[in-house]
C-alpha cells in the first residue's frame, strides 16, 4: 500500500465532501458485510477467505491467500485451519509438487459463500450509485 505525502494542489472543499461521502458508503457496506458473515456463523476474515479462494483465477495457496487478505502467513494458516475444521475448506496437494498445498471450498463452504455473495450482490446493487458517484466527481 502506498501513501503519497506530496500535495501537488490544494484539496477543495468539494473533494473533502466527496471523499467523506465515499468513505461513509464504503464503511457502511463493510459493516453490512461483517454483519452478514456473523449472521451465518463466520467471522469477516473467514468470509473474505472463502471469497478469495472461490474468486481466484486458479488454485490458491495459503501464501497467496495471505496476500489477498493482507495478513501475515501464520495468520492465514490459522484461518485456514479453522475453516478446514469447520468443514468449509480443504487442503489438496498440488499435482506437480505434492509439497505445495492448494485450497478449495467444500460443498458446504460453497453453499454458504453463495448465500453471502447473493446478499452482497443485492446490497451493492442498492448502494451502487452512492459508490460510483463520488469516484466520478474526483479529479474534476
Amino acid at each position: 500500500m502506498r501513501y503519497n505525502s506530496q500535495v501537488t494542489r490544494r484539496v477543495s472543499e468539494r473533494e473533502y465532501r466527496v471523499l467523506a461521502s465515499f468513505r461513509y458508503t464504503l464503511r457502511h457496506f463493510l459493516r453490512f458485510s461483517e454483519q452478514a458473515a456473523e449472521a451465518v456463523g463466520l467471522t469477516p476474515h473467514q468470509h473474505q477467505a472463502l471469497l478469495a479462494v472461490r474468486g481466484a483465477a486458479g488454485p490458491l495457496t495459503v501464501g497467496a491467500l495471505a496476500e489477498q487478505l493482507q495478513v501475515r502467513h501464520h495468520s492465514a494458516v490459522g484461518l485456514v485451519d479453522r475453516l478446514v475444521r469447520g468443514g468449509l475448506l480443504v487442503r489438496r496437494p498440488a499435482p506437480a509438487d505434492r509439497r505445495a498445498v492448494r485450497l478449495a471450498l467444500t460443498a458446504r463452504g460453497g453453499r454458504l459463500l453463495e448465500r453471502l455473495t447473493a446478499a452482497h450482490r443485492t446490497e451493492l446493487s442498492r448502494i451502487r450509485a452512492d459508490l460510483i458517484r463520488p469516484l466520478e466527481h474526483l479529479g474534476h
